[in-house]
């Protein structure tokens, strides 16, 4: 989101004008999965489904939501992938995640600060979201013309309760609620996945295998240059 706002031209270039390329120039014969995001959805107090309207809150989740009406609304159609909050090991890591940042904090620093802790998000891991497309290929006809979420249906979390579940692996840390001030990111919603599910696909690994999976992982590199695993300058 910080990224898209600095720079909105290339962000609409990237999110939207290459999508809208893609779609253009390709036929119904060719199968095209496109990934994208819960950031659509905003902040809702209903459960969302795929049926739920669109409340972008930013330029980047804006570009995602024309990204994929262009897509879905295209004579050629596809399938639209809107990913949860996305945490794991990568070979580049993305430090800006939620449960990545969290985890990172926690290991280097010991404390949390959370802002608008009982903002809820939806949760997934890297390798279940390849696991979701190659899911995707195989059932390609079933679904082609359709928007599925793609998250863990048991981790609707609030800031606070994925804090305290980090500290069962990290007893030690500090959890500090603050009160005074708000994040910039606002989104807030629980998320449903039946659509994904009933056709067939599970997740296979949890919240709790991927934490634990960070903490090894950040023992590992914070011993290294950091810039050389993250997409951050720490």
């Amino acid at each position: 989101m910080p990224a898209c706002d600095a720079n909105k031209q290339l962000a609409t270039e990237i999110n939207y004008n290459q999508i809208a390329t893609i779609v253009n120039n390709t036929t119904r014969s060719q199968q095209l999965i496109i990934p994208n995001t819960n950031s659509q959805y905003g902040s809702s107090p209903d459960i969302i489904t795929e049926d739920s309207p669109f409340k972008p809150l930013s330029h980047y989740a804006k570009t995602k939501c024309d990204a994929e009406e262009c897509l879905l609304n295209s004579n050629r159609s596809g399938v639209a992938l809107r990913l949860a909050t996305v945490f794991g090991i990568s070979p580049r890591m993305r430090l800006d995640l939620l449960v990545n940042d969290f985890v990172y904090r926690a290991v280097t620093d010991k404390f949390l600060v959370l802002f608008q802790s009982h903002f809820k998000r939806n949760y997934i891991h890297v390798k279940d979201i390849a696991k979701a497309f190659l899911f995707m290929i195989n059932y390609y006809d079933d679904a082609v013309g359709k928007p599925f979420n793609v998250g863990l249906s048991d981790a609707n979390l609030n800031k606070l309760e994925l804090a305290t579940k980090i500290k069962q692996y990290i007893p030690d840390i500090a959890i500090i609620e603050e009160e005074f001030s708000e994040d910039a990111d606002k989104r807030n919603y629980i998320v449903s996945n039946e659509r994904i599910e009933k056709l067939g696909w599970k997740p296979e690994y949890t919240l709790d295998y991927g934490i634990q999976e960070l903490i090894e992982g950040y023992q590992i590199i914070t011993t290294h240059k950091n810039k050389d695993f993250t997409n951050l300058w720490v």
